[in-house]
């Protein structure tokens, strides 16, 4: 039975919330980050991203970096542009992206839950980049970026939810990437009740995007705890910011993939191995391909695109071997370009399917040797993973539209 709880948020007044509204920190590198601040200088990212306010050769993992995220989310608070509400809420926060909407409750999720599976994972998460965010919670004292959580629609949560639509909203803003932003509050304490209720019956919740701010929540919360030894539980440390949403209102984009280099083979070689592994490949030239079933992939070499089905005998019953990003790391990947670990192997990145097919040219045209778009992988194939205990290959899920930061804050103390 999940714990998900109202809380006190400090958030942007009004008429400042579309300047600071911010993608999550991880959506850009460095170079991007900086200039995303630049042209917005009240924008979240300056304070999820806090090394855009040194010099390029500051070292991003430097702690004086977390100590000027800390600065500047302090000095934000203090000159009036955040609010900091009088008493416990819960918040409905609907994104809409090409007509398509999807509703969320924003609220406080337990760390208890997560230790007990009650919070469902599908990724596992890289040390280095849980560092990192634990470093940014610990040293700022809140949390900034909410976790996207997933729970199985349930109707008398939507009729609430539908309800609360029917008020005017807090905040209703199209940001630049035109995607529209509203947010409404629930203060009434018997509807905050009928909510905590009938998410108590759910039997789990899933996360959806954000495995390493998750795990970095729950393991700064672990720490607090160590440090106040007489915790209750009930102190905010105990519990981490998260935005839920039903499952049957969320899309997934591919997220594809790209090699440095063909592993010492030719051109030829190449395509050959990979027929002689099983796939169909057919030549498509300057025509892009986006896989548009389960089991093709489109792959684009220096010298135009490709199409490659898989063969019935590669595709599995089994949650993650059947996952099309599985059939692609085991069938090519791994034995044709020795991309043995994709987590850690330096040859290989991942491309947001955001970013469209004209990225995947540019890389290969640029730093990359061949590129590979994916179909992407369903809601019910992510749950049936976490349902099932198992773990997806990294980077198997890109969700749009994307949780701003900055629009809800949770202080730990």
């Amino acid at each position: 039975m999940p714990k998900i709880t109202p809380f006190q948020s400090i958030r942007p007044k009004p008429e400042l919330a579309n300047r600071i509204a911010a993608l999550p920190y991880d959506v850009y590198n460095r170079r991007e980050a900086s200039i995303e601040v630049k042209r917005e200088p009240l924008s979240f990212l300056k304070i999820d991203r806090a090394e855009t306010q040194f010099p390029d050769e500051t070292d991003t993992y430097d702690s004086k970096v977390y100590a000027k995220a800390k600065e500047l989310l302090d000095g934000m608070i203090a000159d009036g542009a955040f609010i900091t509400e009088d008493s416990p809420c819960y918040y409905i926060y609907e994104l809409t992206m090409d007509g398509r909407s999807q509703t969320g409750i924003v609220a406080c999720s337990s760390i208890d839950d997560y230790q007990n599976g009650l919070i469902k994972k599908h990724e596992n998460t890289r040390e280095e980049k849980e560092l990192d965010r634990i470093r940014h919670v610990d040293t700022t004292d809140a949390h900034t970026g909410p976790i996207f959580l997933v729970y199985r629609a349930k109707q008398e949560i939507n009729e609430i939810v539908n309800a609360a639509k029917g008020e005017l909203p807090l905040y209703d803003f199209t940001s630049p990437d035109g995607i529209t932003h509203r947010v409404w509050k629930i203060s009434d304490t018997q509807v905050i009740a009928a909510l905590e209720s009938l998410f108590t019956a759910l039997p789990c919740t899933y996360i959806a995007d954000g495995h390493h701010r998750c795990a970095s929540a729950v393991k700064v919360g672990v720490k607090r705890r160590g440090e106040h030894p007489d915790y209750t539980g009930d102190e905010e440390f105990n519990r981490f910011l998260s935005v839920l949403f039903p499952d049957d209102q969320l899309y997934i984009m591919p997220y594809n993939r790209v090699v440095k280099d063909l592993n010492g083979l030719s051109k030829e070689t190449f395509l050959t191995k990979i027929e002689e592994a099983g796939f169909t490949v057919e030549y498509t030239g300057d025509r892009q391909v986006s896989p548009c079933k389960k089991g093709t992939f489109g792959m684009y070499l220096p010298d135009g695109w490709y199409l490659l089905t898989a063969p019935f005998s590669m595709l599995s019953p089994d949650p993650v071997k059947g996952l099309d990003v599985s059939i692609l790391q085991d069938n090519l990947l791994q034995p044709i370009l020795n991309v043995q670990d994709p987590r850690i192997d330096k040859r290989i990145d991942f491309v947001g399917g955001i970013r469209g097919l004209d990225e995947l040219e540019r890389r290969v045209k640029s730093d990359m040797a061949v590129a590979f778009s994916m179909y992407a992988t369903s809601i019910s194939e992510l749950l049936e993973v976490a349902d099932a205990g198992l773990l997806m290959p990294p980077k198997s899920t890109w969700f749009e539209p994307k949780l701003r930061s900055g629009l809800f804050i949770h202080k730990l103390s």
